[in-house]
């Protein structure tokens, strides 16, 4: 089969189409024909690596505990391990490989039933979604849902910031506190601001010409979907009992975090999406009864995964990239 391979660390160009073997299942696995998957910042920052801790899960000097990427996924089960139960060739799935990634080849093997999160995990796809708009869902949606409702317990009434609304989580993270009955205020490029509005946005800051902790408004919850804001100066903008949700919680925020103004009652949370299948179905649900939906910004063919991942390494992709594997249309 074909599988997008990289076998040093470095720019995008390391990503190189090969033929390797194809993957048999195991008893609780499914196989499934990728149609389509995506590029997000957790196989980017794989690749470069970055950060450092990278390596210490891939391989010091060069990958070796896998050497294909592709997180996200969606596309047909072509067979089942012989303990399958909940699926059957030929049915449509989307969903996560976990930290094992594989995505970006033809076929890709995953357990039925995954013991943790890190193995991945799957379900049949919404049905009023293409395969690529499918693939786009697993990473940003759980994000998002995790720090907003896991994290954050945002309730009805609330006003929520979301900083970098325009990003895959963050647009996601915009619906999903709409949907809870929070105010939301979308932070983002004004070149954003009118599909972002369309998302669910009750108020809109363009962060070039406004800053945000300045204004004297204040929010119940912070949520930076991107990882570049200043923690001491959020602070400013909290709520007493607030909550800054951290979803970038990496060695510079917990710097920052440690360092920032020990306010009563305000707190500052990081922490890893589950990426568990009852989110998936959730988000099915949602989707099939018109209150989600993903944004894909660009789509490339496989053999396009470099330029896809530059793209997406500059910053100004506007919530998703996906990338079509296998081709159905």
């Amino acid at each position: 089969m074909k599988a997008i391979v990289f076998e040093k660390y470095g720019p995008p160009d390391v990503l190189q189409m090969k033929e390797v073997d194809k993957p048999t299942p195991k008893a609780n696995e499914v196989l499934v024909k990728v149609h389509a998957t995506s590029v997000t910042a957790a196989d980017w920052r794989m690749r470069k690596p970055d950060p450092f801790l990278a390596r210490m899960m891939n391989g010091l000097l060069k990958p070796k505990k896998f050497n294909i990427l592709g997180i996200e996924l969606a596309g047909t089960v072509e067979r089942v391990g012989y303990t399958v139960t909940k699926f059957k060739p030929g049915d449509e799935i989307f969903g996560s490989t976990g930290f094992g990634f594989g995505a970006y080849a033809e076929y890709v093997c995953i357990p039925e039933d995954a013991d943790s999160s890190d193995d991945g995990s799957i379900t049949h796809k919404p049905t009023n979604l293409s395969f690529e708009e499918s693939a786009v869902i697993p990473v940003g949606a759980d994000t998002a849902l995790f720090f907003l409702k896991t994290q954050g317990n945002i309730q009805p009434g609330q006003k929520v910031l979301i900083y970098g609304a325009s990003s895959s989580v963050g647009s996601y993270g915009v619906q999903l506190a709409k949907h809870f009955g929070t105010e939301v205020t979308a932070v983002c490029s004004a070149s954003n601001h009118e599909w972002v509005k369309e998302l669910g946005a009750d108020k809109l800051i363009d962060y070039r010409t406004e800053d945000f902790t300045k204004s004297g408004e204040t929010y119940d919850a912070i949520f930076d979907a991107v990882g570049k804001l200043s923690l001491s100066s959020s602070m400013k903008a909290l709520e007493a009992g607030g909550v800054f949700l951290d979803s970038v919680h990496m060695l510079r925020r917990r710097v920052q975090a440690k360092f920032a103004p020990k306010k009563i009652n305000k707190r500052i949370l990081g922490g890893t999406a589950t990426g568990l299948v009852e989110d998936l179905v959730y988000f099915r649900e949602l989707i099939e009864a018109g209150k989600l939906k993903p944004v894909i910004d660009r789509i490339y063919p496989l053999e396009e995964i470099a330029e896809a991942t530059r793209y997406v390494e500059t910053g100004r992709k506007k919530g998703n990239v996906a990338i079509t594997v296998v081709d159905m249309n």
